[in-house]
């Protein structure tokens, strides 16, 4: 290992050179953003060199898959979508505070109906687009109605039947069935303009939010600049540079002084630069393992006419995923792989107000070789632990891109070869591990500041329901999660879908997930800027980290 930590740094120290460069010529016109961009804002062009001055300008580090293929577009996947953020460019309805509690920003009131069904948001009276025209419920309701028409939205808005605007300032949104967390999504759907949307639409952006597009260079960066006519309270940073750039790259600029926070990862956080401190943020990003709960030979229907193979004849005895559960060392794991930097994980929302506290299990090892015990499945003579001729062996698919996961996968195979398990961790793309999705385990990364990602992953016909396994009881509780006017009425409900009393995907009951790590988000930040109180981050590096940069500042 430590052979390994010496041939990296040494090559990175070779390549300094040339990733610094590269990282000069991406910032060159940070400074300058007169220059020749391949996307401009939608209002008055860009600025000229200086009129900014460094007080008030931050340049961060992002990584390339940080960068939206489609532009700044919310109806494709800017600010909704897997690594969901707020759009920045564009308003929203409502937003959340650092305690995800929510509040108004385009909408000064809203309720919902007794049935669940209606949601009426009133809207505030004095906001304008980019472009000078007021924003009315009209553009509310265009946005909505374009999402949950869009082929390309990646956010779930198939709850929601229509958006209607009953006036200016009032709009309706009827839903098929009750779904409060939709105020989750509506907190990042960014509101575009009917009368200035169309093809073109991400590459120069009108919008309404805190800052303007004021250029973007396709591979290399973005830059965000101050909206003069945003309603809200004026941002302190006024200029924001995003630079996408590879790990490499992004060590080799902090180096070299030429951004102000990067991200980086634990691999990394043994090392120092001059003028920097290394930053960790707690996430709400989880590294779980899906254990399939039905025999082998099922089918699970996907998208069109797909139909993967489903079901696992190891894992689908309870015992096995209870043991799995049981027997992991997660304080080892965050030792091991994550250099320290992460917290234990029993779910994909531990933290939140709707996480339950079932979840949780000790670290116990002789249990879970007791609970195997008692199941039949007994050592042979190679130590792995079989019954009626049935080894306990499966593979366990990780990301091949991803080196924590492919760490924390060989990790946990070691831990559960001492119970008796042979795990034999497989690195793929995406493309290889989607076909085995529901038949061996996979090694996950989920998390979000809502409650969807746990109704995603354990209704009967969600999406994520990786594990096959179907409970009327857990799919109840869920609907009745969902069916509460009031967001703080469903977390009991949440929490009784994992587990109450008889049945849930806790693992006293189902035991569907070996939930192992929360990961930290690390940075390494200039010091003297102050990035004020940070939300809890979802899974993955990038957006979330800026929610609230208007509120950064230098010190």
């Amino acid at each position: 290992m430590s052979a390994h930590h010496s041939d990296t740094i040494t090559r990175r120290c070779l390549l300094t050179g040339t990733a610094a460069f590269a990282a000069t010529a991406a910032l060159a016109s940070a400074g300058c953003a007169g220059g020749s961009g391949q996307g401009t804002a939608g209002s008055s062009g860009s600025a000229a060199a200086g009129d900014v001055d460094s007080a008030h300008q931050v340049i961060v580090a992002m990584s390339p898959t940080s960068e939206p293929a489609a532009g700044f577009d919310p109806l494709v996947s800017w600010g909704c979508g897997e690594h969901i953020h707020e759009p920045l460019i564009q308003s929203t309805l409502i937003t959340t505070d650092a305690d995800l509690a929510f509040q108004g920003d385009l909408a000064t009131s809203w309720e919902c109906s007794e049935d669940g069904l209606t949601w009426t948001f009133l809207l505030r009276d004095d906001v304008v687009f980019s472009d000078g025209e007021p924003l009315s419920a009209e553009d509310v309701a265009f946005t909505v109605n374009s999402a949950v028409a869009s082929d390309t939205f990646e956010s779930d808005l198939s709850m929601v039947d229509e958006a209607v605007a009953l006036d200016g300032a009032t709009v309706e949104l009827h839903l098929n069935k009750p779904y409060n967390a939709l105020l989750y999504t509506l907190a990042v759907l960014g509101i575009v303009p009917a009368h200035a949307y169309g093809e073109g639409y991400g590459a120069a952006p009108v919008g309404s939010g805190r800052y303007l597009l004021e250029r973007w260079d396709r591979g290399q960066q973005a830059i965000f600049r101050a909206n003069p006519s945003y309603y809200g309270e004026a941002p302190r940073m006024e200029r924001v540079v995003v630079v996408f750039m590879d790990e490499d790259a992004a060590l080799a600029a902090v180096q070299a002084g030429e951004v102000d926070i990067a991200y980086t990862y634990a691999t990394h956080a043994h090392q120092a630069f001059d003028g920097f401190e290394l930053v960790n943020y707690a996430t709400v990003d989880s590294r779980g393992i899906s254990l399939p709960a039905v025999p082998a030979g099922a089918t699970k229907a996907g998208q069109g006419d797909v139909a993967y193979a489903a079901g696992n004849d190891v894992t689908c005895d309870v015992a096995v995923r209870r043991a799995i559960i049981m027997g992991l060392d997660r304080d080892r794991v965050i030792e091991h792989v994550l250099e320290g930097f992460g917290a234990p994980a029993f779910s994909v929302s531990d933290g939140m107000p709707w996480s339950s506290a079932d979840m949780e299990v000790a670290c116990d090892p002789e249990g879970a070789c007791a609970l195997l015990d008692a199941a039949g499945w007994v050592p042979g003579e190679d130590g792995v632990r079989a019954k009626d001729g049935l080894r306990v062996a499966f593979d366990l698919w990780y990301a091949s891109d991803d080196s924590v996961r492919q760490a924390m996968a060989y990790e946990v195979a070691a831990q559960l070869a001492q119970l008796g398990l042979e795990v034999s961790p497989r690195g793929g793309s995406w493309d290889e591990i989607y076909p085995h999705q529901y038949e061996a385990p996979v090694l996950w990364g989920w998390g979000s500041n809502s409650p969807v990602e746990v109704y995603a992953l354990n209704y009967s016909t969600g999406w994520g329901n990786y594990a096959c396994y179907e409970s009327a009881a857990i799919d109840g509780h869920l609907d009745d999660a969902l069916a509460q006017q009031a967001i703080e009425d469903s977390y009991v409900h949440w929490q009784l879908a994992a587990w109450d009393g008889e049945d849930g995907f806790a693992p006293e009951g189902a035991a569907t997930w070996a939930w192992v790590a929360n990961v930290d988000h690390l940075y390494f930040k200039r010091t003297g800027l102050d990035v004020a109180e940070q939300k809890p981050h979802p899974h993955g590096h990038g957006w979330s980290l800026v929610n609230n940069v208007d509120r950064w500042s230098w010190a």
